[in-house]
Formats: C-alpha cells, structure tokens, sequence
C-alpha cells in the first residue's frame, strides 16, 4: 500500500512517519506541500511538527497549501487520512474533522509518554485496536488542547467520533479528555499524541507497561493497511 506522508515547511516527524509507514508493510511517498499531486497514493498522513512556525493558528497556515486542496477532496471520496499533532491540528482547520486546537491549559509546552484509552476501534486507522484497550503513546505539544462549543462536544460523543481519550491525567485541558477524533464516515482521524514513535520495542514509552511491546503506535499504520486488504 502507497501512502504519502506530506512534508510542510516546518515539519518534524514526516521521516519518522515514513519509517513507521515502512515498519508496517506499506510503502511511503514523500510528498510536498506546494504540489498538486498526490502521486497516486492510497493513504496520506500530515505529520507532526511546526508547519509555519504556527503563526496564526497552528495548522492555519499549513490548512490553506497547494496540496490540501487534493487532501481534501480525496478524504471527502473516502481516502483513508490521518492527522499527527500539527496534522491533527490542519485537519480541523480545515474542517475535515469537528473541533479547533487552543493552547494547552497551563499555557507550557508538554513532554511526556501518555496513556489513552481506544473508544473508536472501527475506524479505517484504529481497526486493529479493541474498544476500551489502553495504549501508551509519546506526546508532545504546546497547542493541544482540543475545544468545540457544547452541541459539537454532545454529537461527536453520541455517534462515536471520540478516537481516543486520555486516561490518567488530561495534560492539555483538552475537553472531555479528548485526545483524537474522527470525522462521521471514520476515514479521517486525527490525534495528538505520535504513533510514529512508539514502533519499535525499545524506542518509545519507557513504562513497563508500554515496554512489554514497544509497538503501541504501529497499529495505527498496520490497521489502514489490513483495512485495505479486505476492501
């Protein structure tokens, strides 16, 4: 499976989505930013970073790129697409999934290994997860905290568009712990922890608990590619 991993300016994690697209089984398409070709990729990731320094709104700037125009119109057709942290963050932007990102609650940017709990394991990204499982992912942010006006918050809730949330303690302030979401069709996820470094064991989450495998994030990369497998 081809699947493009889109570099912005100020991108950090588009080598270590690459590598973990290849770690899974599937073959990784750098992308640019500026281009109006998706190479014929059948899965894109927007990954973590910087893009634009965030000035603005992190992600506002990268939202409006030559190339979201293609993402979006792909992900509107079906195109499995997954947004990291930044990504998460032009995702919402540009209204692929429900919610906008604020700066975190205490106002600091955060470092830590994270435990979430799954609440959506049907989606084309998170298929190879068992509801209610928790997994440990590293996240890093400084503009995570994922807000949207009370109607929004009642229906992503009521028809399962919440991915995933954090358990253990809410680093962010993000409401209702929130820490990724999907859009209604569950071909568009995006979340703000880093899958793409949590696997291999031994690189990635120190807990004993996260140690056992290592590979807590290579799910995310395995699930889109069975998915597409049995279509």
């Amino acid at each position: 499976m081809r699947i493009g991993v889109i570099t912005f300016p100020g991108s950090l994690d588009d080598r270590d989505a690459q590598r973990a697209v290849r770690l899974a089984g599937g073959e990784p398409v750098a992308l640019w930013h500026g281009a109006h070709d998706l190479e014929g990729v059948e899965a894109i990731i927007l990954p973590g970073g910087f893009s634009y320094g965030d000035y603005l709104r992190a992600g506002a700037i990268a939202s409006l790129s030559p190339i979201m125009t293609e993402v979006v119109d792909a992900a509107n057709k079906g195109m499995p697409v997954l947004g990291i942290c930044n990504g998460f963050q032009m995702l919402a932007e540009a209204r692929l999934i429900p919610g906008a990102h604020t700066r975190n609650a205490h106002q600091q940017f955060i470092r830590r290994d994270q435990r979430l709990r799954v609440e959506n394991a049907s989606t084309d990204w998170t298929n190879g997860f068992t509801e209610g499982q928790e997994i440990t992912i590293p996240l890093k942010n400084a503009d995570g905290r994922f807000i949207a006006d009370d109607e929004t918050i009642k229906r992503i809730e009521g028809q399962g568009q919440v991915a995933f949330r954090y358990i253990g303690v809410n680093p962010n302030g993000s409401f209702d712990d929130i820490a990724g979401v999907s859009n209604e069709r569950g071909n568009v996820v995006g979340l703000m922890p880093h899958p793409e470094h949590a696997t291999e064991p031994g690189f990635g989450p120190d807990t004993p608990a996260a140690m056992s495998s290592g590979v807590d994030g290579l799910t995310f990369f395995t699930s889109v590619i069975e998915r597409a497998l049995v279509k």
